[in-house]
C-alpha cells in the first residue's frame, strides 16, 4: 500500500484531493475558492489543484450544502469543526535515522494519556519525562488514542478522524519529535488505535457514504462495514500510516471482539499482513497487540517476524481481573467470574495464559469464552495490574492504591514484573500514584447529558452510596483531577515504590529478557493457605521458579525452591505474608 486512498496527495505541481462519497452527486474542495472534483463509477471524487502546498487548509463541500472535514485529514488545527490541513509527512527531519526498533521480548510497557501525563498535556512536555521512564526500566511508551475527537478533553476512544492526531496535544511534527526523542533514548513508542467504532459526534461519513456502516451494532454504535474494500482500506491504510509516517513501533487494537469477521480474508488478518509488509520492506521491528474479550489464542503469534496475519500478543484482562479480586475482594460484575477463589485464576494465567480457555462464563450467561492458550509462548500475553479501563471505568476512578494494601500490591508487582509475560504499567504506577483516572469528556448539549445519565445508570448502586462524590465526566475539574501527581514521586513512599520497580525491572533486563525467546509455560498451583508455586522453562533451558505467599498470614512451613536466588529472602521454616521469591535453575 504505497499510496493512501484517503487524504490529499502532494504532487510536483500542487495537491490531489480525494473523497469517497458514493451517496453524493457533487463534491467541491474549498480552498481559496471552490474547485469541483470528478466522480468515477466507484464513488470516488478526485481533482488535482495546482499551487497547493503543505500548510494549506481545506474542506469538502457536499452537494452544494454541507461543509465537512476530510475523513483522511492529517491534521485539524481548529479541531473537528475547523478545516483540514495538508501535511507533508516527508518533510520532518528525523534524528534517530538508524532506529529499527527492539525485539518484542524486550518490551516493558507503560500506558499513558498525553493530556494528563504532564500538567501541560502535550507531546513536547512528555519528552522531559522520557529519561525518568528509561531509568525506571521502561522500554516502550504507549499512548492512548490520538485520533481527532470533539472537545478539549477525551480519553481518545471517541475519535472520528482516524488519521489526524488531536490538536489539543500539539501538531503532527510535535508528535514526531516525541517519538524521535524516545527512539534516541532506545525506547519504543506504541499507539492505541480504535477500529471498532467512531465517536458519537463529528463523524460525517454516514451522510455521504452510508454504506460505511453495516447492520450490526457494537456497544458504542453501528458496526463498521469491512466488507467494502474502501472501508477496509480506510482502517488498514490508517494502521500503516501511523507506523510509516510517525514511525510508531507498534499498535494496540482496541476491543477487536467488536469487529465483525467479514470477507473471505478477515480484516484483522489483512491489517497484520500489510503492516508486516512494511516491516519487511524497512527492516524494522513493528509489533501489533490486541485487546480481545473473546480470548482467541489462534490470533496470537509472538515469534513470527514480521507479522503475517497474526498478532504479537493480547492484553490479558483475565490476569488483571483475577488479581483485582484477590487484592480487593471486589467481586461484582465481570469480577464475579473470578470469585470465590481468585488465586485459582491467577494460577491459570501463570501456567497457561488465559484464565478462560473455553469454559462457560457466568457473567456472560454461561457462554463459553476463550481458546486453549498454553501452547503459546508466555510473551503472547501482556499482563498488568491496572490500565485506563480498569481504573477509569470505576465510579470514582480510584486506583489500587486507594483500595488495596501496599504490601499486597508490591507482591503482585513483584510477580508481574519478573514473570515471563510482557509487563505493562499505567502512568504513575512506578511510584504508586494515587491520582485518580476518572472518565472524562467534553461534549455539549444533549450528548453531554446523555453521557451523564448513562454513567448514572451504569453505576446506579455507586451513586446511591456516594452521590455527589462521583465526579461529573463533563466537568473540567474531573479532567484536572486525572493529571498525574508527579510531586508525589519525591515523597518517601513514592521513592520506596519507585526503587522496588526499578530493582525488579533491572533484574528483568539482566535475567529474564535474554531468556524469553523460546520460553514455555510450565505449571503452577496454589494451596488453601495462599501459598503459590509456579515454574517456566526459559528459552535457554533454564527453569524460572516462583514461590509466593498471597495472603496476609504467615505460612509456617516453607517449601524448598531450587536454583540461584534472584529475589526474596529465604527465612527458615516460614513464608512471610505477601512475600515473593524468584529463583533461576540452570
Amino acid at each position: 500500500m504505497s499510496k493512501r486512498s484517503f487524504g490529499p496527495r502532494l504532487t510536483s505541481t500542487g495537491a490531489e484531493f480525494r473523497l469517497w462519497a458514493p451517496a453524493a452527486q457533487r463534491v467541491d474542495v474549498m480552498l481559496d475558492k471552490l474547485y469541483p472534483l470528478d466522480r468515477d463509477t466507484d464513488g470516488w471524487f478526485t481533482a488535482e489543484v495546482p499551487g497547493v502546498k503543505a500548510g494549506a487548509t481545506y474542506r469538502f463541500h457536499i452537494d452544494g450544502a454541507d461543509n465537512v472535514p476530510d475523513p483522511g485529514s492529517s491534521f485539524q488545527p481548529g479541531n473537528i469543526a475547523g478545516p483540514s490541513e495538508v501535511i507533508d509527512h516527508d518533510a520532518y527531519p528525523w534524528k534517530a535515522t538508524d532506529w529499527r526498533g527492539r525485539p518484542w521480548e524486550e518490551t516493558v510497557l507503560i500506558e499513558t494519556h498525553v493530556g494528563t501525563f504532564t500538567p501541560e498535556g502535550t507531546y513536547l512536555a512528555m519528552i522531559d519525562r522520557l529519561d525518568h521512564l528509561r531509568a525506571t526500566g521502561i522500554t516502550a511508551l504507549e499512548l492512548m488514542p490520538l485520533a481527532d475527537f470533539v472537545g478539549r478533553h477525551n480519553w481518545g476512544y471517541d475519535g472520528v478522524l482516524w488519521y489526524a492526531p488531536d490538536c489539543m496535544f500539539g501538531r503532527p511534527e510535535d508528535l514526531k519529535t516525541l517519538i524521535d526523542e524516545a527512539h534516541l533514548r532506545g525506547m519504543m513508542v506504541f499507539l492505541d488505535v480504535v477500529y471498532n467504532h467512531f465517536g458519537p459526534e463529528g463523524n460525517y461519513l454516514g451522510s455521504y457514504a452510508p454504506d460505511f456502516f453495516g447492520d450490526a451494532h457494537t456497544p458504542w454504535g453501528s458496526a463498521i462495514n469491512y466488507n467494502l474494500p474502501q472501508v477496509r482500506a480506510y482502517a488498514i491504510e490508517n494502521a500503516v500510516a501511523w507506523v510509516r509516517d510517525y514511525r510508531f513501533d507498534g499498535l494496540r487494537l482496541d476491543a477487536v471482539h467488536a469487529i465483525p469477521e467479514q470477507g473471505e480474508i478477515p480484516m484483522l488478518h489483512e491489517l497484520s499482513r500489510e503492516v508486516g509488509k512494511l516491516a519487511a520492506e524497512t527492516g524494522r521491528f513493528i509489533h501489533l497487540v490486541l485487546e480481545n474479550d473473546d480470548n482467541k489464542a489462534a490470533l496470537l503469534d509472538p515469534v513470527t517476524d514480521p507479522a503475517r496475519g497474526k498478532y504479537r500478543a493480547q492484553w490479558n484482562d483475565d490476569y488483571h481481573h483475577a488479581w483485582h479480586v484477590l487484592l480487593t475482594g471486589e467481586d461484582k460484575g465481570y469480577y464475579s467470574d473470578y470469585s470465590p477463589r481468585p488465586i485459582d485464576h491467577v494460577v491459570r494465567t501463570l501456567s497457561s495464559g488465559f484464565a478462560y480457555q473455553g469454559e462457560p462464563s457466568a457473567h456472560r450467561d454461561g457462554e463459553a469464552r476463550g481458546e486453549p492458550s498454553g501452547q503459546l509462548e508466555p510473551s503472547a500475553f501482556v499482563n498488568f495490574l491496572q490500565n485506563h479501563d480498569q481504573i477509569g471505568n470505576r465510579a470514582l476512578g480510584d486506583r489500587l492504591e486507594a483500595i488495596a494494601k501496599p504490601k499486597a500490591i508490591e507482591a503482585a508487582l513483584t510477580i508481574t514484573l519478573l514473570a515471563p509475560m510482557v509487563p505493562m504499567l499505567f502512568q504513575g504506577d512506578e511510584w504508586g500514584s494515587k491520582a485518580p483516572f476518572p472518565f472524562f469528556c467534553d461534549f455539549k448539549g444533549d450528548l453531554a447529558e446523555a453521557v451523564r445519565q448513562g454513567r448514572k445508570k451504569e453505576f446506579a448502586s455507586a451513586y446511591e452510596k456516594y452521590g455527589d462524590e462521583i465526579p461529573d465526566p463533563l466537568d473540567e475539574s474531573t479532567f484536572q483531577s486525572a493529571v498525574l501527581d508527579w510531586k508525589n514521586l519525591d515523597e518517601a513512599a513514592g521513592q520506596q515504590r519507585l526503587k522496588l520497580v526499578r530493582d525488579l525491572l533491572a533484574l528483568r533486563q539482566q535475567h529474564i529478557i535474554p531468556r524469553l525467546r523460546g520460553a514455555r509455560f510450565g505449571a503452577a498451583e496454589a494451596a488453601d493457605n495462599g501459598l503459590l508455586t509456579a515454574h517456566w522453562t526459559m528459552g535457554d533451558g533454564a527453569t524460572l521458579r516462583l514461590l509466593a505467599n498471597l495472603s496476609g498470614n504467615t505460612i509456617a512451613e516453607r517449601p524448598t525452591l531450587a536454583g540461584t536466588n534472584l529475589w526474596g529472602r529465604d527465612a527458615l521454616n516460614e513464608v512471610a505474608p505477601w512475600s515473593v521469591s524468584w529463583r533461576m535453575e540452570n
